[in-house]
């Protein structure tokens, strides 16, 4: 390992980065997942709630670097398209 004190502070500098980003790319991750679950539940309502919140995430995971604004922009209409297809489940 490098011994340069400017070597040091920028590996100190990128082991936190690497641990915001994680967080960052886990919450984004994990709301993905629950809207595409309700997508998959055919939960037209549960979806409609979850989307403004993903959407959001989405675009603060852009913000701070954590994926790429092609990929944000790619996922928000994916979702947004999937969320608009399901069907609700009629009624008993």
């Amino acid at each position: 390992m490098v011994r340069h004190a400017s070597a040091v502070r920028q590996h100190r500098r990128s082991v936190r980065k690497n641990v915001v980003s994680g967080k960052n790319k886990a919450a984004f991750r994990t709301q993905v997942k629950k809207l595409r679950e309700a997508i998959q539940r055919q939960d037209k309502e549960a979806a409609q709630k979850l989307l403004p919140r993903t959407v959001s995430l989405i675009d603060q995971s852009v913000k701070k670097g954590t994926i790429h604004k092609n990929k944000g922009d790619r996922f928000k209409s994916r979702l947004s398209r999937q969320v608009e297809l399901v069907s609700p489940v009629p009624s008993k």
